[in-house]
């Protein structure tokens, strides 16, 4: 099977007053349809920003290098026209907060019609109907009713979904959520992973699910990559990442989450210390001024990444993390 984004060494940097911002390093991962990948790590360790950089949506003052392959087409030497065609019909982003996503001076029916008529060119007439069959399949009551309300008449779960209906309206291959369960409580988070599971199953729709939230992935993912200063340290399946971590940093994530299956740690472990300024990397492994098991080589040498198993890879120069 082809993959349907392939990344390659894509780095992203911000030119800044204070000096360059190295947000994203080398980063190279395959993701295929129907699939679903987790990218975790603490704020500022990268991971949206990969994301932003592969669609094109970077500040001005921000630069990317490396090859993304989307359907086979290099999307980083697209016209920024081109690159707007594939942005909402072939892949879909939704963004953190849905109350700054969606305009709050206009009707949802507006924001939703005006996606699926500037992609694909049906009639208005046509565009309601498809719109309120999407927003009836994502759990909107009374869809008819609500279609002609404003942002502020929907709670912050509903609005969560108006924000999933958009984004799946001209049924994209790849959705990318970015922490699409932030501030919802756990009842709408539980019914959020669930509606995104049966989209993933009946569209085949690929998912990228970034996140600090390891109970999410747990909920949705197949695999993950774990984050920190903007590398990619670890991957492997959503079981061995959870049950068998291969990085230090992956240990200490797993660590600082509550576990309600009684096994593991009995308390939680914070990470000491902070994570690394990306205008100044340490030297060597990024993670070792943090890390228990750091030596003096880990002090020096950059640890590539490096297959651990089948499929897996770990970035750690400790011979008992291989």
């Amino acid at each position: 099977m082809q993959p349907l984004l392939e990344v390659s060494y894509l780095s992203t940097k911000f030119s800044t007053p204070d000096g360059q911002v190295n947000a994203v390093n080398d980063v190279s991962f395959q993701l295929f349809p129907g699939e679903s990948l987790g990218i975790v790590g603490e704020s500022g360790s990268g991971k949206t920003q990969v994301f932003m950089s592969i669609m094109g949506l970077l500040a001005e003052n921000g630069k990317t290098s490396g090859s993304v392959r989307f359907k086979g087409q290099e999307l980083l030497l697209m016209s920024r026209e081109r690159l707007n065609e594939v942005r909402g019909s072939d892949m879909s982003l939704i963004f953190q907060d849905p109350m700054t996503s969606l305009n709050p001076f206009l009707k949802v029916s507006k924001q939703l019609t005006e996606v699926l008529i500037e992609h694909t060119g049906i009639s208005m007439q046509e565009a309601r109907a498809v719109c309120i069959e999407m927003l009836s399949k994502v759990g909107i009551p009374e869809p008819i009713k609500r279609f002609d309300m404003y942002p502020h008449e929907f709670s912050g779960g509903m609005r969560q979904r108006v924000m999933i209906a958009m984004a799946l309206l001209c049924q994209p291959d790849l959705l990318i959520a970015d922490e699409p369960t932030t501030a919802l409580d756990v009842t709408i988070q539980a019914q959020i992973l669930k509606l995104m599971n049966d989209l993933k199953r009946e569209m085949n729709t690929a998912i990228v699910m970034i996140t600090h939230d390891l109970g999410v992935v747990a909920g949705l993912c197949d695999r993950v990559l774990v984050m920190y200063g903007g590398r990619i340290v670890e991957s492997g399946t959503v079981r061995e990442i959870f049950y068998n971590p291969k990085h230090p940093y992956t240990m200490g994530l797993l660590a600082s989450m509550p576990r309600l299956d009684g096994s593991g740690h009995t308390s939680l472990q914070a990470i000491p210390g902070q994570p690394p300024n990306l205008q100044n990397l340490p030297k060597g492994c990024s993670f070792h001024p943090r890390c228990p098991y750091a030596q003096d080589r880990c002090k020096l040498d950059h640890p590539p990444l490096r297959k651990v198993g089948d499929n897996r890879l770990s970035a750690c120069l400790l011979e008992s993390f291989s």
